[in-house]
């Protein structure tokens, strides 16, 4: 059910923000302000669905609660997206980016809305049958591959971070929000992280990696399970 009153959207006020930002967006004279849904299933950043009285777009801004420094970061996901656009990864088509946390309580993002299938449980996958079951898992291994394949150079990500120390600093980056995060004892995390601190790879090339790459995080064509 389309809403007009959602948590995490000042509808009336990203009505106006659209209006002036991406005027062909919005058509007020269809709508009197956009409206929204939001799209369950995501585990951190909130996603909805937007009607603005022209298109559907999805909408992505940070939770509403506790954010981590660096751990929403709607500008790089925002420029990754837009850079792979370029590239044969099938990602949506961006639209617009809003640093101003004014307008919703966060800065946001507007990308294409893609239909299709997300598979959030073993039902689902039980009722696909076993061939797209399998066309699934090797599409998924697939797209993971190409896209460690992509030079980030080739797509404009040349300045997007650092291969040296990536390792590391990714372990330290972590250990800092398990203990800004934790709430309560985790039993073996301690052992975990020193196992992790004494065998920390050395990275040779840099490459781009999906850090939340699992199969309800991806959509699928059913008439095409093959391609997500």
């Amino acid at each position: 059910m389309v809403v007009v009153s959602i948590p995490g959207l000042d509808l009336e006020r990203l009505t106006t923000y659209l209006t002036s930002a991406v005027p062909d967006l919005v058509a007020p004279d269809k709508v009197p302000h956009v409206t929204a849904e939001l799209i369950a299933g995501g585990r951190s950043n909130l996603t909805y669905r937007l009607l603005t009285g022209t298109a559907e777009y999805v909408l992505r801004r940070q939770p509403l609660g506790h954010v981590l420094p660096s751990a929403h970061d709607m500008k790089r996901e925002f420029r990754v997206i837009s850079a792979l656009g370029a590239s044969p990864i099938p990602v949506p088509h961006t639209v617009h980016f809003c640093a101003d946390p004014d307008v919703i309580g966060s800065p946001f993002y507007l990308m294409q809305s893609v239909s299709g299938t997300i598979f959030r449980s073993s039902d689902q996958l039980a009722a696909a049958g076993a061939e797209t079951v399998k066309a699934i898992a090797f599409s998924l291994i697939d797209c993971l591959a190409d896209l460690h394949l992509v030079e980030p150079a080739a797509v404009g990500l040349a300045d997007f971070g650092r291969v040296a120390g990536y390792n590391e600093r990714q372990l330290r980056r972590w250990s800092a929000q398990l203990d800004s995060s934790t709430s309560r004892v985790l039993p073996g995390m301690a052992q975990l992280r020193t196992a992790l601190a004494d065998q920390v790879p050395k990275p040779t090339v840099g490459t781009i990696v999906h850090g939340d790459f699992r199969l309800d995080n991806v959509v699928f064509d059913l008439a095409q399970p093959s391609a997500p």
